[in-house]
């Protein structure tokens, strides 16, 4: 998108990665986090025609009205994913395609987080988010919310419970890179008991197939029960000599995933470890 230059257009070309940032980690849609973005644009230079004397600080400004129109974005989408066919997944994004300033702290980057996002009210959402991402104080974040910061604080909190997220939360271990090269060597080579050990007892599987490709339409929960599914999944997709399997390493949402390529589509598998370095958590969505 390309604007004549004016103050109020530097200054959105300037803060235009945070704001995304902000707009994708609420909605867990790149697409549409870009669509808003770009409305902020046009409506910061239609201000800026009017003489709009409201406008104290084009970055503060434009933070407030990208919050506000990306809460009416999550809640015109709200109704449309009651109607989702199956488990709605966060969109993954591949880190080197989003802007520098949105992964500059990657808090509330993952998917496993962005899909618990997905719980909170639209508020609650923005506020965590200006709060953990973004270090914005409750009485920054009231003026944009038009809460008080006692308000705003309870908000947060309740949030960040909701989330199980705090400041010293060690969090889930960071995925072991050999680890990950073994499993895409098993992956490839066909050894599903391989794959399959590495799953823990109380693993839970999301997919999403993006409403193109058929997928779990419900959560499965217990190793076991994940352990059935791929076992069903890893042998229809090695039935096919003329198509093998494939697997890649890729850096999606600021941590390492697998892209694996089977009956001519591709899947983007990202995996969260338990302290035993087992899978325990598998939010699966369709890439291509």
């Amino acid at each position: 998108m390309t604007l004549a230059a004016t103050p109020a257009t530097r200054a959105w070309e300037a803060e235009r990665g945070r704001l995304i940032g902000i707009a994708y980690r609420m909605l867990g849609d790149f697409g549409h986090a870009e669509d808003v973005v770009s409305e902020v644009a046009i409506e910061a230079l239609n201000a800026e025609r009017a003489g709009d004397d409201r406008v104290r600080s084009w970055p503060a400004w434009l933070t407030t009205v990208c919050v506000r129109r990306t809460i009416d974005r999550v809640r015109s989408l709200a109704a449309a994913r009651e109607e989702y066919t199956g488990h709605w997944l966060p969109e993954p994004v591949a880190t080197s395609r989003l802007p520098e300033d949105a992964v500059a702290d990657r808090e509330l980057l993952s998917i496993a987080l962005l899909h618990l996002a997905e719980q909170l009210p639209p508020d609650a959402r923005a506020a965590v988010v200006l709060h953990r991402a973004f270090g914005m104080t409750a009485v920054e974040i009231g003026e944009i919310l038009e809460r008080s910061p006692a308000a705003v604080r309870q908000l947060t909190s309740r949030a960040e419970r909701r989330l199980q997220i705090s400041d010293d939360a060690a969090g889930a271990p960071p995925a072991d890179p050999v680890a990950l090269a073994s499993l895409m060597t098993a992956i490839e080579g066909g050894d599903i008991d391989a794959v399959l050990d590495l799953l823990a007892d109380d693993a839970i599987l999301w997919s999403d197939g993006g409403g193109r490709v058929r997928a779990a339409l419900n959560p499965i929960f217990g190793g076991e029960k994940v352990r059935r599914f791929f076992i069903g999944v890893l042998e229809k997709a090695t039935a096919d000599p003329s198509q093998p399997l494939g697997a890649v390493l890729l850096d999606v949402n600021g941590e390492p995933a697998i892209a694996l390529t089977h009956s001519g589509r591709t899947d983007v598998l990202m995996l969260e470890f338990d302290a035993d370095g087992r899978i325990r958590r598998h939010p699966s969505g369709l890439q291509s």
